[in-house]
């Protein structure tokens, strides 16, 4: 049989727990249109991040190795569809809206520069004193403003409550409606679910493709309290070479982490008596954390954190490839400020409302690092091998 809007809304408040967000209520979208007939709201907001161009060019985007150092290294877009993946468990588990997670989840680096963070680095120097720039904040300038895929209205005209998905509490947002809406509610669940499983999702992945890559060794790994717990899962006839012990490694340390959050997620919910969405708002403001690990998990995996940025995050050879990315953002960044025809029409037709520098800023924060590389070449500023 046939299920439209009133049939899955009804089939999914049968499924959600009361302190998660349903789609009767997703939050106004900023331009009215009629609901959908068989998708509900955030079913079509996650539908609009995909097919948005922002989204697309994630493959090619830092997230540690450059896409010029191997094709399994993980990307911008894997780590995404990752932390997808991861969100959409442990929300399934705990009762509350998958499809609100997953929605979130994906767009939550559609804003981040080329280059991974040196080019968040390098944008948000060039930026100190005229408006910044940082990739949470970006993320909701894409949504909001820069895609252009419909013709009624700039941006992607989404939920609410997808829209407070995405910022993050203490970011530097413009002053808005919608600004006061987050302070006043604080995150959803699903909000706070999707920030905690980005941490996870790098966590397990970079300790994977650091092991893979070379960059640290399996008996530096071994220092760590978690390793105990990793080395007891593993599977016992596992062969004993890197590649096969740093997969299997990666998989048996993302589940401990899903694992021991669900469990203490759900007795932080008992503990704090939480009922609503109006209790989950009420627990924030008085700064009660619903969604971490337990405490001995927490400190291990502190210090996974740490072991991963200094053997990761600052080894000689990631720093190589994140100078040379934040070289290519100041070129370029100085060129198109001195040479505006390079910029696209689209970008310079905001500049007597934005000015030049914020138009800038968005053209660079949206390239694929191949992209950059590819303009420094074409515009002749300096070329040096990748």
């Amino acid at each position: 049989m046939k299920k439209g809007r009133n049939e899955l809304l009804e089939e999914e408040e049968k499924i959600l727990a009361p302190y998660a967000v349903g789609s009767k209520k997703p939050g106004e979208r900023e331009y009215p249109e009629p609901e959908h007939p068989y998708r509900l709201p955030f079913q079509r907001d996650r539908d609009r991040i995909i097919h948005s161009h922002a989204f697309k060019r994630l493959e090619y985007k830092t997230q540690v190795f450059v896409y010029s150092e191997g094709d399994h290294f993980r990307n911008r877009l894997t780590h995404t569809l990752e932390v997808a993946g991861i969100s959409k468990t442990i929300s399934k588990v705990l009762g509350l809206n998958e499809d609100l997670s997953e929605t979130i989840a994906l767009a939550h680096d559609l804003g981040h520069s080329p280059f991974g963070h040196a080019g968040q680095e390098a944008l948000s120097e060039l930026m100190r004193g005229k408006g910044g720039f940082e990739h949470n904040k970006q993320s909701l300038r894409v949504v909001q403003k820069l895609e252009r895929r419909y013709p009624e209205f700039p941006g992607l005209n989404l939920c609410g409550e997808t829209l407070l998905g995405i910022m993050k509490h203490g970011g530097d947002y413009e002053t808005s409606e919608l600004l006061d809406v987050r302070r006043d509610m604080g995150p959803s669940l699903e909000a706070m679910v999707v920030d905690s499983s980005d941490e996870i999702t790098y966590s397990a992945h970079d300790l994977e493709d650091g092991l893979e890559s070379g960059l640290f060794k399996l008996f530096d790994v071994k220092e760590l309290k978690i390793w105990k717990r990793i080395e007891d899962s593993l599977p016992k006839n596992i062969p004993s070479d890197k590649d096969s012990i740093s997969r299997s490694a990666g998989r048996v340390l993302l589940n401990l982490m899903v694992s021991d959050l669900i469990d203490s997620i759900e007795n932080r919910l008992q503990q704090y008596s939480i009922h609503s969405r109006e209790d989950v708002s009420k627990a924030f403001h008085s700064q009660k954390k619903l969604v971490q690990f337990t405490e001995e998990f927490y400190l291990e995996f502190k210090e996974l954190k740490s072991f991963l940025f200094g053997k990761l995050y600052r080894h000689p050879e990631v720093s190589r490839m994140s100078e040379r990315g934040k070289e290519t953002i100041f070129l370029l960044f100085k060129h198109f400020e001195s040479h505006p025809e390079s910029i696209p029409e689209s970008y310079r037709n905001r500049e007597e409302e934005e000015g030049r520098m914020r138009i800038i800023c968005d053209y660079i924060a949206g390239m694929t690092d191949r992209y950059a590389i590819e303009k420094l070449k074409r515009e002749g500023i300096l070329w040096f091998p990748y």
